[in-house]
C-alpha cells in the first residue's frame, strides 16, 4: 500500500474508495498474445487489512470461482474497511481447457508459488500473481475442490502451529480443520512462510457449481471479514462443533482392493462407526461383492463420486473425531425422534 492508502500493482493503482476490474497479463501464448487473468480490487475508504480471495489455481475447480465472484460483484462493500483483492480464476490456461493443470507441460500452478521471473512458465506466471496480488496482503483464503470423481465437505486446511493462521482458520468457521503445513509451492504454504496468514478452503467436486456448498463457503468469508473488522455489520460464526485433525488423530484414505463398480452407502460429512460397511465394490454380474469397512469411527470428509475403480483407487477420506465431538455429531445426525 502507498502512503496515501492506494493499492498499487505493476501497471496501476486503486485509490481509497475505488474499485477496478483488471485483466492482468501473466504470460503469453505461442502466438505472443497476452494471457490475462481477471482481478477485482476493492479499496475501502476506511483503514483495514488487505485480504485476498483466490480460486481456480486448478482450472477445473469451479465452486471457488463463484464464491469469489459473488463477494466481488454481488456483496455490498460500500463500508469495506481495508482492501479486498479477488482472483476468481488464477489458472486461465487450465480453465479454458477445463483441466486441472497448465496445458502442454501439465504443471501444477499450486506447486509453483511464490514463483520466479526467470524459471518455468508456471513459476513465471506464479511470480506475476504472487508479487502483485498476494505479497501485499495481510491474510488470504484460497478456494479449492476435490479432484475429478471425488467430493469434499466444506473444510479448512491450515498450519495450526502458526498462531495467526490458526486464528484465520477458526474465524472461517468450518466444522473440520485439517492441520497441515502444506507442500512446498502451495499458495497458502508460501504465503504463511512470508508472514501472511492463509488457509485452503476445500469444497465439493470439480467441473460444477454446487450452490449449497457455495453458500456455506460465503458464510465463512463473512465470518472472516467480521473477525478482522472488514465488514462491521457481520458477525463471527460458530459452526456448532469443531474438530482439528492433527497428526495425532487417525486419518486415512480408504482404497479399493478390487476393481469394479462402487455402491457408496454414506454421503460426504457422514459419521461412520468402526466396522460399518462404507461402500461395496461389485463386478458386472454382482456375484462377487467386496465390502469396504471403516477401520475406526470417524467422519467422511471426502467420498468417491465416480462409481468405477481400479485396485488402489481412493474411495473416501476418513478422519477420527474425539469422543466429545463424536457425541455431538451423533446427536446432530441421528434420525428425528431417535429412531434407529
Amino acid at each position: 500500500m502507498s502512503d496515501d492508502g492506494s493499492f498499487t500493482y505493476n501497471g496501476g493503482r486503486v485509490a481509497p474508495g475505488e474499485r477496478q476490474n483488471i485483466r492482468f497479463v501473466v504470460s503469453e501464448t505461442y502466438l505472443g498474445d497476452p494471457v490475462r487473468i481477471p482481478v477485482t480490487v476493492i479499496n475501502g475508504e476506511a483503514d483495514g487489512p488487505t485480504a485476498f480471495l483466490s480460486a481456480a489455481a486448478h482450472g477445473d475447480e469451479l465452486n471457488g470461482i463463484e464464491v469469489v465472484r459473488e463477494v466481488a460483484h454481488e456483496w455490498d462493500l460500500a463500508d469495506l474497511a481495508g482492501t479486498l483483492i479477488c482472483l476468481p480464476v488464477m489458472n486461465v490456461p487450465a480453465f479454458l481447457a477445463q483441466q486441472r493443470y497448465l496445458p502442454v507441460y501439465d504443471r501444477d500452478l499450486n506447486r509453483s508459488f511464490p514463483g520466479s521471473p526467470d524459471s518455468t512458465s508456471a513459476k513465471r506466471m506464479a511470480a506475476r500473481i504472487y508479487t502483485n496480488f498476494i505479497e501485499p496482503c495481510d491474510l488470504g483464503l484460497d478456494f479449492h475442490t476435490s479432484t475429478r470423481g471425488r467430493t469434499n465437505m466444506v473444510h479448512a486446511r491450515a498450519d495450526m502451529a502458526d498462531e495467526a493462521t490458526a486464528r484465520l482458520a477458526r474465524a472461517y468457521g468450518t466444522n473440520v480443520i485439517i492441520d497441515s503445513d502444506g507442500s512446498s509451492g502451495m499458495l497458502r504454504t508460501e504465503a504463511v512462510a512470508d508472514g501472511i496468514p492463509a488457509i485452503t478452503v476445500e469444497m465439493g467436486e470439480a467441473h460444477r457449481f454446487q450452490r449449497g456448498l457455495i453458500d456455506e463457503a460465503l458464510a465463512g468469508v463473512r465470518s472472516v471479514f467480521a473477525e478482522y473488522g472488514m465488514l462491521s455489520a457481520e458477525s463471527v460464526r460458530w459452526p456448532g462443533w469443531r474438530t482439528v485433525i492433527t497428526e495425532e488423530r487417525e486419518k486415512t484414505w480408504l482404497r479399493a482392493d478390487a476393481g469394479g463398480m462402487v455402491d457408496m452407502h454414506f454421503e460426504r460429512g457422514s459419521l461412520v462407526h468402526e466396522g460399518d460397511t462404507v461402500c461395496t465394490i461389485t463386478n458386472p454380474f454382482k456375484n462377487d461383492n467386496a465390502p469396504v469397512e471403516a477401520p475406526f469411527t470417524g467422519l467422511l470428509v471426502g467420498v468417491l463420486e465416480n462409481p468405477v475403480v481400479y485396485p488402489g483407487n481412493p474411495l473416501c477420506h476418513l478422519v477420527e473425531l474425539d469422543e466429545r465431538t463424536r457425541r455431538v455429531v451423533e446427536m446432530e445426525q441421528s434420525p428425528p425422534g431417535g429412531a434407529n
